[in-house]
């Protein structure tokens, strides 16, 4: 009966929003209590909604118009390009004792990961919302958020738990395409899943180089072979190269798919949850929407969108108004995201011995507008925003690896490697120590892959501060901290080969990291027209970055811990490994860091005794509670965890 119900409040409510929003139809499949219906002090419980929306996009109106291939789309009988949106929506029980923002968290590769982030929830529960304890510690529940989740990922199917955008597909349109794919291991012959369908078998071609700016080559044994409409079998070379070399595979594709209507898909559901005050808005309540403010959060993949989202202008609804009111991109770098090109590659994330100038890491890099020697333009992640007043406040927090294999350096220089000055309504910060993601609870563990043991940094006490940040400085104006970042003002944003010191054991540094170029794509292999400067923070004598948010673990150290983590013997050794950072412990007493050479104090020199240890982490984490880094609650929990000897372990 309660499917009927909303069937035909769907049904009634079509024609009604065609003419008020690009909204055409949502359509609510599920409500149901979230969390076992646990309850978060004054908030009360959440409930669970699963949705549909389905847009509707006029290719005339200029705010569209910016979507590659929109004039090629297939339209409905009105003339515009319709899409439809996986939703989910976690909301208070009663939406009036919520705190009145809309929480977007861009989904990553359809996947939720602000849970995860704000509420140390690993997978599969941060995706579930079912047990009580899959809302973790409960920080965005108990502050009253509203928290959305709306597919925009065109290239992906809609599963459980993986949102997606279902968008046209442009049938018949061919073009080139290319993929690289870094193994990690020796098999052959080995399967590969490429971006997009081939058009033309024939048309595929395969070379394999040591890393991207050494020469293609096509050895004798390497072939590659059709095996789906979409997938090929490689027959790597049998000598000549190692696990992580680079294949690259160039080949005629077919049938893009529309994927830049993921920013309008983005834009005008929010739009619509935000300003919608009808039966048909799950978060409207006496007519109107409960929903005050928006803050847009997105992780990696999900954060360089929606620096594209600002730059591209999409933070403009249809009547003028803002969409997001705070936008918080974390660990995105100085990237962009290949979505509003055709055949683009939403999912691409170069490694570093991969090509580091694809349509993701193009100008410009940072929010002011600056000039570009290389390309002769002048632009700037906020120049359109600007133009019409819809900046959303921006806080843009990266991790360590983001400053080693993301061009994070970008955010504060200009093109000459000059330091800039970010505007009023920018914050930045690198939290130092960290790798490019990890999950609540992780440990330190070894892969043959890489150098040194991984980093297991989760940067959840700094990202729960922040948020609590923005929210005060949209509802109240309380500015944020001062940006936390190197600089080169500061002398902590250095060249490579100056970053760290080379005398500690156990620490092979040798100055890698991903650099910036501007490549002419229009040609085939890319032609390199020039490259950025690019810097990487500055360390301490323990091997630590000086600036950033230094978490306890390295304001109160036992162990170094690093944003990058060189590759291992057999698997690229002399590039950074993705997405990982390093921890190398500190020796336990005098003798035996004397006995290997080891420049960094021992833990017995540093704490005389595990109460020592833990009155130094107490005085630290009240010095970021001061600061408005660390939550008060995340200093309890921390300074426990030290009683506990667990802080290095858990952070």
């Amino acid at each position: 009966m309660m499917q009927f119900r909303i069937a035909t409040l769907v049904a009634s409510l079509y024609f009604c929003l065609t003419a008020h929003a690009e909204v055409i139809a949502f359509e609510v499949l599920q409500s149901v209590p979230a969390f076992e219906g646990r309850s978060f002090g004054s908030v009360g419980p959440y409930v669970k909604i699963t949705a549909r929306a389905t847009i509707a996009v006029d290719p005339a109106d200029p705010r569209n118009a910016v979507i590659a291939d929109i004039d090629k789309a297939p339209r409905n009988a009105r003339g515009l390009v319709e899409a439809i949106a996986d939703v989910v929506l976690l909301r208070p029980a009663d939406p009036l004792r919520g705190n009145g923002t809309l929480l977007i968290d861009v989904p990553n590769r359809g996947t939720k990961l602000a849970p995860q982030g704000f509420d140390d929830v690993a997978q599969p529960a941060a995706s579930e919302a079912n047990k009580a304890t899959d809302a973790g510690i409960g920080f965005t529940q108990t502050q009253g958020f509203s928290i959305a989740w709306i597919g925009w990922q065109a290239d992906i199917p809609s599963l459980p738990n993986q949102l997606a955008l279902k968008a046209p597909v442009l049938a018949g349109v061919t073009g080139a395409a290319r993929d690289e794919f870094v193994f990690d291991h020796m098999r052959t012959p080995v399967t590969a899943t490429l971006s997009w369908p081939i058009a033309d078998a024939s048309s595929l071609v395969v070379t394999v180089r040591a890393k991207w700016d050494a020469p293609r080559e096509k050895p004798a044994g390497l072939a590659i072979r059709a095996t789906g409409a979409q997938t090929v079998e490689i027959t790597r070379p049998a000598t000549g190269f190692d696990a992580a070399a680079l294949y690259e595979v160039t080949y005629v594709a077919r049938d893009p798919v529309l994927l830049g209507l993921g920013f309008a898909a983005t834009r005008d559901v929010t739009s619509f949850l935000r300003r919608n005050g009808t039966e048909a808005n799950p978060l409207a309540a006496g007519g109107r929407s409960t929903v005050q403010r928006a803050i847009g959060f997105g992780v990696s993949q999900s954060g360089r969108f929606l620096r594209d989202f600002l730059y591209l202008g999409f933070n403009e609804d249809l009547a003028g108004g803002l969409i997001f009111d705070g936008l918080m991109p974390h660990i995105a770098g100085g990237r962009r995201i290949a979505s509003n090109y055709r055949f683009g590659l939403n999912g691409r994330n170069p490694r570093h011995p991969q090509d580091p100038a694809w349509q993701a890491d193009l100008f410009p890099f940072t929010y002011p507008t600056l000039f570009d020697p290389l390309t002769g333009r002048r632009d700037g992640l906020m120049l359109r925003c600007r133009l019409n007043s819809t900046c959303p406040k921006v806080i843009q927090t990266d991790s360590e690896h983001e400053w080693w294999a993301s061009r994070a350096s970008l955010l504060v220089t200009d093109l000459a490697g000059n330091h800039i000055d970010l505007p009023p309504d920018v914050r930045a910060y690198m939290i130092a120590g960290t790798p490019h993601y990890s999950e609540p609870a992780a440990i330190v563990r070894t892969a043959p892959s890489m150098a040194l043991p991984v980093n297991p940094m989760h940067a959840g006490p700094p990202l729960r501060a922040l948020l609590t940040a923005m929210q005060s400085w949209i509802t109240t104006g309380v500015e944020p901290p001062a940006s936390r970042v190197p600089m080169r003002a500061h002398g902590t944003l250095v060249e490579a080969a100056d970053a760290v010191p080379r005398n500690i054991p156990g620490l092979p540094y040798v100055g890698i990291y991903t650099g910036a170029s501007f490549t002419n794509t229009a040609v085939f292999p890319p032609k390199v027209l020039g490259v950025y400067p690019v810097f990487v923070p500055r360390a301490d004598s323990d091997g630590m970055a000086l600036a950033g948010i230094r978490m306890l673990p390295l304001m109160v150290p036992r162990a170094t811990y690093t944003g990058w983590n060189p590759r291992a013997p057999g698997y690229g050794a002399g590039a950074l490994f993705p997405l990982q950072g390093a921890t190398v412990p500190f020796a336990s007493t005098l003798a035996e860091r004397d006995a290997s050479g080891d420049p960094r104090p021992s833990l017995a020199e540093r704490y005389a005794d595990n109460a020592a240890y833990v009155a130094a982490v107490e005085k630290a984490a009240l010095q970021m509670v001061a600061e408005r880094l660390l939550l008060p609650q995340d200093a309890e929990r921390a300074i426990e965890l030290a009683k506990q000897d667990k802080l290095s372990r858990l952070n």
